[in-house]
């Protein structure tokens, strides 16, 4: 079938042969303003373009007919006219017959005046049109023609997974170093994955060395069809049961050079979402914008590349199904969205290596999505719990007075974490002996009262010490783990303890390196959890301290709009040498393997989960560490876009993220910090953190009302941690989201699709927080259905529509769906505390008086706990006026815990009695249909029923 509609194309094809070379360039000069354009190639000697040449050959015979015959001007005018109109089409026709929206840059290169000489030495369109405002890219002037010179598909031939076809290039592009032949492969990887691959078909190309799965088996019946045009080629992917289309790259040529690779492809919706980590709105605008990915240390900002790299998006189609695009490659690139709607991937390396996933509801899309990057790992219960952090604590025994503080409020906090200000100079695996001299007593103190202590560690490793005195560069040296220069010695940066070199976490001996000296130091301080930052990697210089080679790996033919405009700005040179290739090709996956090396040691030294916070990530991260966004500001706005930014996240497969609660940069105000930290109880890594010049923004700083404010939201967190765990345990098993957009679960409700002030924690939980300042209300919208105040059980039914509520200082809007069930526990100042206290289980009816919720539980930090089937599973169902709750799974840990009560929210007709088991037992029934049934003891290991008549 696949071959027929190749064949289909092959037909359609001939009509949309390109140029030849020889009629490509004359349509270049006679397009251009300027007599002396020059085009390089096979032009003659005096580099003039072929219809110079015709010109001047031209004139010269009718100079000689002149002086002879003495033609007349008009006989002249009219023969050349004839001329003319026997040789070209007027390039003006050929180029703005192309819609604006559809015009695809053939000069994107930033901070360029493209010029129509520039312009037409590529052989591409040149059209003005109206310039847009300062800094925002418009329509480009420079553009491709429709017959641009492409490659062509060959051969195409069945294989045992799907299809292998060779691609020739023809013609030469204008980056150097074009591969004239590659190989495209088409696997049917499972019915609703597909595989698109183009590489070089004669030389082996860099890949991306993360594991992905390698399937023995053709997909039997896939969800998409794939068809080809042949020249210039293209694929198109289509949803067989709605013939959308996905995928189609023949709307602009193919290029793949040695350092230029690009494709484009229409989009069948402008719903798009993912392509991270930027600082945007989760729905993307596609009025002209490029994305650039390149792992940066940079604070937050808009259209700038931030500190990790996903090339992943998903795509709302206009009948609500969705799809999904990961282009698994980890060289600088660029994404440029246009408002076709289309698409533009350039990569400046590696392959084309194109996975789609048909879905079609978003949920299934990320999950299909994680199959391949592998689903995240399970956190232990207490890095669920709030986290305090700040740079400025300056001594152990400051930082010990915050936890005691803390605990003299009762406001909740489960984990103490200090900046790089405990080290001995800022050194890796060492402390300051005087400022904090009682860090070891202090993490003692923590353990005793059930809660836990996170470090930080940069890469950057210091290299100034006298030999001998430092041992983590000592043994690095002897052992070779550190980035080499292209003379093959340790690459020299500067970081937080001065100059610097940098461990190879592509080399498996540094993973060794990094778990002995990390063995080592937790023998002095028996940390929990470890916070790596810095690892982008980060550098105070560019390149190195003797700078970086001057060949077209640290200056390559073409740059991404990166930050500061080059790919050795605030990191390594590219050029730098690893063990598993060049920094060119692994620069953006330093984080992730550096989170691989930390959560294995981790898992080796304490033998439990491990707990690993990055910031810089790359797919697959969520196996190995969480994330938060980063060095933000204590700014309303940055309140606002830590939502899409966790939101993205969600899709990236990396559910454990958060953002520096109250902000890092700047000083918080105490309306602001309370609004943030009632938002913050419901990120899924809930953390408050700060900068050495700014006050103390922790609870207890704040006036007795924002206090008791911070405390109820933080209590609220930990009564919901039940439910969070559960969720974060189905992200484990399937890649769920936790941290949900609401499309997610309203995917036909286009009103959904922009939605980005709000979020659902899993399918049934929604969020609606306050986000600007002196307001005493907000706004949200309700899909269609009954939604429930999770506070009080009073009911809303909303048909799809924007709802005003009240929100007074001390209150962010929570509501339960409709068939929702919700484990929540009695909260308390640490879940170490909380973990072991009777649960309440929260009911909220749907219209047909139904309701499904479950729970997951364990010990909350062993390994494996569900694979060594070590874990209760209960499913608890509300219908016909009975919930029951059923025993799937049990072990231990659930004997331990009792439920205590029941509350059930739409029972729409007061009850004449309530049975517990069978026997009678008393309860309370209020005006808004809230029926409660309290001092049940009922022991988890045991399921039960509870009926009202």
């Amino acid at each position: 079938m696949h071959l027929m509609k190749w064949a289909f194309f092959h037909e359609r094809s001939r009509h949309r042969q390109p140029l030849s070379t020889r009629n490509m360039k004359s349509y270049q000069k006679l397009a251009a303003d300027d007599p002396h354009t020059t085009e390089s190639g096979d032009e003659a000697a005096d580099e003039k373009p072929l219809c110079h040449q015709k010109l001047s050959a031209w004139w010269m015979g009718g100079g000689l007919l002149m002086v002879a015959v003495l033609l007349s001007g008009v006989t002249v005018w009219v023969l050349g006219q004839i001329w003319w109109s026997q040789h070209t089409v007027p390039p003006l026709t050929k180029c703005t017959a192309i819609p604006e929206n559809l015009r695809f840059d053939c000069y994107p290169e930033k901070g360029t005046v493209v010029t129509r000489e520039l312009c037409e030495k590529r052989g591409c369109c040149f059209v003005e049109t109206n310039r847009p405002s300062a800094g925002v890219r418009g329509v480009p002037w420079c553009f491709y023609s429709l017959d641009f010179p492409s490659y062509a598909l060959g051969s195409i031939n069945e294989t045992q997974l799907g299809l292998v076809g060779s691609l020739t290039r023809q013609t030469k592009a204008y980056y150097p170093r074009d591969i004239e032949k590659l190989q495209l492969t088409v696997e049917f990887e499972t019915d609703t994955r597909l595989h698109v691959k183009i590489t070089d078909a004669t030389s082996p190309r860099y890949e991306v060395p993360i594991e992905v799965p390698r399937v023995t088996k053709r997909a039997e019946n896939p969800t998409y069809s794939i068809e080809f045009s042949k020249d210039p080629f293209g694929f198109i992917v289509k949803r067989r049961s709605s013939g959308a289309v996905l995928i189609n790259t023949t709307v602009a040529p193919l290029f793949f050079a040695d350092q230029f690779l690009q494709v484009s492809t229409l989009l069948p919706s402008k719903f798009l979402y993912g392509l991270g980590e930027h600082q945007s709105n989760f729905l993307h605008s596609l009025e002209w914008n490029t994305l650039t990915f390149w792992a940066r240390d940079i604070s937050p900002m808009e259209s700038c590349n931030l500190y990790g790299v996903h090339p992943f998006y998903l795509v709302m189609e206009n009948d609500g199904n969705a799809h999904g695009v990961f282009l698994l490659n980890s060289n600088a690139m660029e994404v440029a969205l246009q408002p076709a709607p289309a698409l533009t991937w350039r990569t400046i390396g590696g392959i084309l290596d194109f996975y789609i996933f048909l879905g079609p509801d978003p949920n299934l899309v990320v999950q299909q999505y994680q199959q391949v990057i592998g689903f995240p790992a399970m956190p232990p219960f207490w890095a669920l719990g709030f986290h305090l952090c700040r740079w400025g604590y300056k001594t152990s025994n400051r930082t010990w007075e915050v936890v005691k503080a803390m605990r003299n409020y009762q406001i909740p906090q489960d984990t103490q974490w200090n900046d790089a200000e405990y080290m001995d100079q800022f050194r890796d695996f060492t402390t300051d002996l005087q400022s904090f001299n009682t860090l070891s007593q202090m993490v003692e103190d923590l353990h005793k009262h059930g809660q836990h202590y996170v470090i930080i560690l940069d890469p950057g490793i210091s290299s100034t010490n006298p030999p001998g005195s430092y041992r983590p560069y000592d043994e690095g040296l002897k052992h070779g783990i550190f980035i080499n220069t292209t003379q093959g010695k340790p690459l020299i940066g500067e970081v937080w303890p001065g100059l610097t070199a940098f461990p190879d976490f592509s080399n498996p001996d540094t993973h060794q390196w990094w778990l002995e000296n990390l063995n080592r130091f937790h023998d002095l301080v028996p940390f929990d959890g470890i916070w790596l930052d810095m690892n982008e990697p980060s550098n105070f210089v560019d390149g190195s301290e003797q700078g970086c080679s001057h060949g077209e790996l640290d200056s390559p033919p073409y740059v991404p709009a990166v930050a500061g405009g080059s790919l050795s700005s605030r990191t390594i040179c590219a050029s730098a040498r690893q063990s598993a290739s060049i920094h060119y090709n692994l620069h953006s996956l330093y984080g992730l393997m550096q989170a691989k090396a930390t959560a294995s040691a981790l898992i080796k030294i304490r033998g439990k989960r491990p707990f690993v916070i990055s910031r810089s990530t790359f797919p697959s991260q969520g196996q190995y560490s969480g994330h938060w966004l980063g060095d933000n500001r204590s700014e309303w706005k940055d309140m606002f876009f830590s939502i899409p930014g966790l939101l993205s996240f969600s899709l990236f497969g990396v559910p454990l993220i958060g953002a520096d609660i109250c902000g890092f940069f700047g000083s918080t105000t105490e309306e602001l910090c309370v609004r943030w930290i009632q938002l913050g109880a419901f990120y899924p890594f809930s953390r408050n953190h700060n900068f050495i010049q700014e006050k103390a923004q922790d609870p207890t700083v704040f006036s007795p009302a924002a206090r008791t404010a911070m405390k109820e939201a933080l209590e609220t967190r930990y009564a919901l941690l039940p439910f969070l765990y559960s969720l974060f345990h189905r992200a484990h098993l399937q890649g769920d989201t936790v941290f949900r957009p609401l499309f997610f679960e309203f995917p036909k409700d286009v009103a959904t699709y922009s939605v980005d002030k709000q979020f659902l924690w899993g399918r049934g939980l929604l969020v609606t927080p306050v986000l600007d300042p002196g307001v005493d209300s907000v706004i949200g919208y309700f899909p269609r259905g009954v939604w429930y105040d999770y506070y009080t059980g009073s009911s809303v039914n909303s048909s799809g529509e924007n709802l005003k509520m009240e929100a007074p200082l001390d209150r962010i809007n929570v509501h339960l769906r409709e068939g929702t069930i919700l484990p929540t526990q009695k909260p308390a100042t640490s879940t170490s505390v909380s973990r072991r206290n009777p649960l309440r289980l929260i009911a909220a009816l749907s219209q047909n008086a139904n309701a499904w919720g479950d729970l997951y539980w364990d010990d909350g930090e062993s390994l494996e706990t569900f694979e060594k089937g070590d874990y209760s599973y209960l499913v608890f169902n509300v219908t016909q006026n009975t919930f029951i709750s059923t025993v799937l799974h049990a072990n231990v840990e659930a004997t331990y815990i009792t439920v205590e009560k029941l509350t059930v929210y739409g029972v729409w007709d007061e009850p004449k009695r309530v049975t517990v088991n069978g026997k009678e037992t008393p309860f309370s029934y209020l005006e808004n249909q809230v029926l409660s049934v309290g001092n049940l003891q009922l022991n988890l290991s045991h399921g039960f029923s509870i009926q009202w008549l």
